[in-house]
């Protein structure tokens, strides 16, 4: 069952839908890549595939609606990983206080840039049990990702070679448990015939393992 809100996050009001299993056993925050909003069709395919093992999700805009027009024009707001990070706590802070089911594990799953968001907005919320990276940016949290607690997953299409590189670098940087999954023959967006599917099957076994 899904429904849209409105959340309050850095001063500003953000859309997003709310999608709540029967019993959830844990509640995943994705954050979208550049030039995206919560109706990306890939996030909600991994979102239902979520909801399929028992996991609520919350998928927000990170910008609102005049700043996802400056941004079209300027691409600069997609960048701004301190600011998107803050979102994002908020929302962790939203689920902890006023969701359905506000005592589950908590986790983020981050799609380009959004996955540096996600890292960068798990350095200092010890709650977040775990983070799924898909075809990410890691690499956009920078000296942060040394300070990351949560066990990460980044999952890289084979073919998207430049973001594999990123992704392999970053992981050598993080002190917290990470595992680079990579999905063979799919590039960036995983369009490919099943790609999807094995990123949303990855993403499913990472947030059930440390759902606890």
């Amino acid at each position: 069952m899904a429904s849209e809100l409105q959340i309050a996050a850095s001063g500003v009001q953000l859309g997003a839908t709310l999608g709540m299993p029967d019993k959830a056993r844990g509640a995943v925050i994705f954050a979208h890549g550049s030039g995206s909003s919560r109706h990306s069709p890939r996030n909600r395919f991994v979102a239902q595939a979520l909801h399929d093992h028992g996991f609520a999700t919350l998928m927000m805009d990170l910008l609102t609606s005049e700043e996802e027009r400056v941004d079209d024009a300027t691409g600069e707001l997609r960048f701004d990983m301190p600011l998107l990070a803050r979102r994002l706590a908020d929302a962790a802070q939203w689920w902890r206080t006023q969701s359905p089911a506000p005592s589950v594990p908590l986790g983020y799953f981050g799609a380009s840039t959004g996955a540096g968001a996600a890292l960068l907005a798990a350095v200092d919320d010890f709650g977040i049990s775990s983070i799924v990276s898909r075809g990410g940016r890691p690499d956009l949290a920078g000296e942060a990702l040394s300070h990351v607690r949560a066990p990460t997953l980044l999952i890289v299409g084979s073919r998207d070679r430049t973001v594999l590189d990123l992704n392999r670098q970053a992981a050598a940087q993080l002190r917290a448990p990470v595992e680079i999954a990579i999905v063979e023959n799919a590039t960036h967006l995983f369009p490919e015939p099943g790609a999807l599917e094995e990123v949303a099957r990855l993403a499913g076994e990472w947030f059930a393992r440390y759902a606890s």
